[in-house]
């Protein structure tokens, strides 16, 4: 009986166990079978432009990756310039302690630190950011 041109090939190729789960989990997640997944696999694999949707894809990840850092460089300068504005306020406003206030004084820091910690506590979880209350800056 001769071949027909149109009818598919069997391949036999040996997977490595975790791969092997892998395309699996992929196969089930989507409803397709596993030959049709490595199919679709291989011939991507093989298709001359292959390489330059990998460098695409890889292009869009570095630029979200880029923006992201872009974003936490900008929190973090935020953080650093309220933190320096404050120090510099709180250092220039308080006066020093005499020593017989210092005990009671350390005492009533220690409770004040406590409700600060409650409130940054509720602010993160619910409240606006500060990154979010600071306007984007214009060049």
């Amino acid at each position: 009986m001769p071949e027909h041109a149109d009818k598919k090939k069997r391949l036999s190729v040996y997977l490595d166990p975790d791969l092997m789960l892998l395309l699996a989990d992929y196969a089930d997640r989507r409803g397709k079978s596993r030959s049709l997944v490595a199919e679709a696999a291989i011939a991507s694999f093989l298709t001359p432009d292959a390489d330059e949707r990998q460098e695409a894809a890889m292009a869009r990840r570095l630029d979200r990756i880029d923006r992201s850092i872009q974003r936490l460089e900008r929190d973090i300068g935020i953080a650093n310039e309220a933190f320096a504005i404050f120090m510099r306020s709180w250092l220039t406003a308080t006066p020093p302690l005499p020593e017989a206030a210092q005990a009671a004084a350390q005492a009533q820091g220690g409770q004040r630190y406590d409700r600060f910690l409650e409130a940054l506590g509720r602010r993160l979880a619910s409240g606006p950011k500060l990154r979010q209350e600071v306007p984007e800056e214009r060049e």
